[in-house]
């Protein structure tokens, strides 16, 4: 057998399996990291191994685990410092099942505490170790899905629609799936992308991997580089979205509001398939396939130098076209009946049925807002409507209350200007006035905006704005 230092361990990164979770072993005993090692290989799972803390602490800088076997009680850091290390706002980046010969029931408070998922007792019984892994690894997967979905509109799993223009874009997509390549997203605003690429991760051999979806327009420029790549100072390190997406499919929506700087960095990643953490000069393998999506045409934003051509180049490797929805109207009558289920199952609201006419009016109307507008429409009718059938008085009398100009602090909104200025008007105006309302707390409209404390202090800055000048009584 091969000496365990010489095999797969933290000073040997082991090479890459993407369709395996990846394990890190933290173990001071050999005989122990052999063992779990060869066995969980055995398993098809990729593993690492490290002989004390301080080589877990440059395993885990190498490389994200995806779960991590730590041993409690090692020669120079213990288990326990490591959790407390690696923990980032509370929680664990990762499952961590802790082990141990000679543990207490006050160590093991305080590792659950930390966030570990479980604490398994030396001898260690292998059968209940494995369906320990595989229920955490589980658990986290579903955790990391659920939040996903959170932050989408709905759960499609599958293009809806049985025309022939999207039986050829499910072929395509399909076709595609079975390639590692990088995909370039063209198509309308609301037209569906996210779908298109979460059912392109669907179909890869990758499916059990993690999808993460980045919508780029809401990345302000100071936090971009550190949201995507990570960062790592004093030791700490924090895993940025390219390595949350380790083995499986990061999804950079609205491509084309990335800015320049961050362009390049991403530009010089694609092309060494590695890249640096924010604060480390040590590369870290990239792992993932990048499907980019834009409303806009590239090429002349290109032109106009407002994106790199050789991004545009390095990403537009299969190109797929996303059809508006006026291009394929006989799905409308499809879509409105999935999103009245959607509406009445997810949100409770009445079940009411198109009429026939209301449906013809809708497939001849040309959505130019695409899917997104056609959601709304039918939300809107199932909140403020009455009666089983949707009839197509209502249905005319909803398409004529056009959008008026909105209000952004305290003045007509320009909807001329680039989207970047309007985004940042808008949170401008809507930071001022939370804090307004909260006497200034930076803690209270962290929690209202749903962001992390820190990156609503980035983003004050960013904008200009101050926290301490600003309270109710300013109103």
């Amino acid at each position: 057998m091969t000496p365990p230092e010489q095999h797969a361990s933290a000073e040997e990164t082991p090479a890459f399996n993407p369709g395996a979770p990846y394990i890190l072993v933290v173990d001071d005993e050999p005989d122990i990291r052999t063992l779990l090692r060869d066995i969980l290989e055995d398993e098809t799972y990729d593993v690492a191994i490290a002989e004390n803390g301080e080589a877990a602490r440059k395993a885990y800088r190498q490389r994200r685990p995806d779960l991590v076997l730590l041993d409690i009680w090692m020669p120079d850091v213990d288990g326990i410092t490591l959790l407390k290390e690696w923990s980032e706002d509370g929680s664990l980046p990762m499952p961590v099942i802790m082990m141990s010969g000679h543990g207490t029931v006050e160590t093991a408070v305080e590792a659950t505490r930390l966030g570990a998922y479980d604490f398994i007792e030396k001898p260690l019984s292998l059968a209940k170790l494995l369906l320990t892994i595989e229920h955490a690894l589980e658990s986290d997967r579903l955790e990391r899905e659920n939040q996903g979905l959170r932050r989408i509109a709905h759960t499609i799993i599958e293009p809806i629609g049985k025309s022939a223009v999207m039986q050829r874009l499910r072929e395509q997509v399909k076709r595609i799936a079975e390639h590692d390549t990088w995909v370039l997203m063209t198509g309308e605003s609301g037209s569906g992308m996210n779908v298109i690429a979460r059912y392109l991760h669907h179909c890869s051999p990758h499916r059990e991997r993690p999808f993460i979806e980045v919508g780029v327009a809401s990345l302000s420029v100071d936090s971009a580089a550190v949201d995507l790549f990570g960062s790592e100072e004093r030791g700490h390190v924090h895993y940025g979205l390219l390595e949350q997406a380790n083995g499986g499919t990061l999804f950079l929506n609205d491509i084309g509001d990335m800015d320049l700087n961050t362009q390049a960095k991403l530009l010089a990643a694609l092309e060494s398939r590695s890249f640096l953490r924010i604060g480390s000069d040590s590369p870290v393998a990239l792992h993932v396939r990048v499907i980019a999506a834009t409303h806009y045409d590239l090429e002349q934003r290109v032109k106009a130098g407002q994106f790199r051509k050789d991004l545009f180049y390095q990403l537009n490797v299969v190109p797929i076209a996303t059809p508006a929805l006026r291009q394929h109207r006989e799905d409308i009558p499809e879509l409105l009946n999935y999103y009245v289920n959607y509406y009445v199952d997810q949100e409770k609201l009445p079940y009411r049925k198109f009429s026939m006419a209301a449906q013809n009016r809708l497939r001849n109307y040309p959505w130019p807002g695409n899917i997104r507008e056609l959601m709304n429409l039918v939300q809107r009718l199932l909140i403020i409507g009455a009666g089983s059938e949707i009839g197509l008085e209502e249905v005319e009398s909803t398409l004529g209350q056009l959008p008026t100009d909105r209000l952004i602090g305290g003045s007509t909104a320009n909807y001329e200007q680039p989207l970047r200025e309007a985004r940042e008007q808008f949170e401008r105006a809507y930071f001022e006035y939370q804090l307004k309302q909260h006497a200034g707390s930076v803690g209270k409209v962290a929690k209202i905006a749903g962001l992390e404390r820190t990156h609503l202090y980035r983003k004050l800055r960013a904008l200009g704005i101050d926290a301490k000048n600003l309270s109710k009584d300013d109103n």
